[in-house]
C-alpha cells in the first residue's frame, strides 16, 4: 500500500485560511446573544408594567395599551381581558423569539464554526445530539410558524384595529410560512430517507 502523498505547505495554506474564516461568524452570534439580553430587558419592562397595571398604576395601563397597539371607543381605565390577553400573548411572543435565537446560536455555532463538546453536559439540548443544516432549517421553519401563529392570533383578538386587507395578508402570509415548512420537511426526508426499521 503506498503511503499517502504529503500536500505542500504552501498549497494547504489557502484551504487552511478558508476553513478559519468560519471563526469570522464567531462577532454574529455573539451580537445576536447581545439582542437575547435586550428581548430579556424588553420582556422585563412589559412584565412590570403589567403588574403595576393590574396594581391599578394608570400610567402603567396606559405604556401596556401603547405598546400592544390597543384601541377602544370605551375609555380604558383599568385591565380587562382583552388587554391582559394581548400583553400575555406579547410576552410568549419574545419568549419564542428568544427560543429561535439560542436555536440559532447553538445549533448555528455547532453547525457552521465548532464543536461544543457538551456530549456530559446534563443541560444539553436533545436535539442538539443531532443537528445538521437540515434539521435546523425545520426547526427554525416550526419556530417561526409558532411566531407567525402568536403575531395572527394577536391581530385576530384586536381586529377591530386592523383593516381587512391587513387581515387577509397576514393570513396569507402564515399559510405562505406553512407551505415553505412542509416544503422545506419534505424536501429535507427526500433527500435523507429514514431507514425502515425491522419488524422483530
Amino acid at each position: 500500500m503506498n503511503p499517502p502523498v504529503k500536500t505542500p505547505g504552501t498549497t494547504r495554506a489557502l484551504p487552511n485560511l478558508i476553513f478559519a474564516s468560519r471563526w469570522l461568524q464567531l462577532p454574529l452570534y455573539i451580537g445576536l446573544i447581545a439582542a437575547q439580553a435586550i428581548y430579556v430587558f424588553h420582556f422585563w419592562v412589559e412584565l412590570v408594567h403589567l403588574i403595576e397595571a393590574a396594581f391599578g398604576s394608570e400610567v402603567a395601563l396606559h405604556k401596556l395599551v401603547e405598546s400592544i397597539g390597543y384601541k377602544s371607543d370605551v375609555e380604558i381605565t383599568g385591565l380587562n381581558e382583552t388587554v391582559i390577553m394581548l400583553v400575555v400573548l406579547a410576552l410568549i411572543d419574545v419568549v419564542m423569539i428568544s427560543n429561535l435565537l439560542i436555536m440559532v446560536i447553538v445549533g448555528g455555532y455547532e453547525t457552521f464554526v465548532s464543536r461544543m463538546n457538551l456530549q456530559d453536559h446534563p443541560d444539553q439540548p436533545e436535539w442538539l445530539s443531532h443537528v445538521n443544516a437540515s434539521v435546523l432549517k425545520v426547526k427554525l421553519a416550526t419556530a417561526i410558524i409558532g411566531i407567525s401563529s402568536i403575531h395572527l392570533l394577536k391581530t385576530f383578538i384586536n381586529a377591530g384595529n386592523y383593516s381587512e386587507k391587513v387581515l387577509m395578508w397576514q393570513t396569507l402570509i402564515h399559510v405562505v410560512f406553512l407551505l415553505s415548512a412542509m416544503a422545506i420537511a419534505a424536501t429535507d426526508r427526500i433527500m435523507h430517507p429514514v431507514a425502515d426499521t425491522p419488524e422483530h
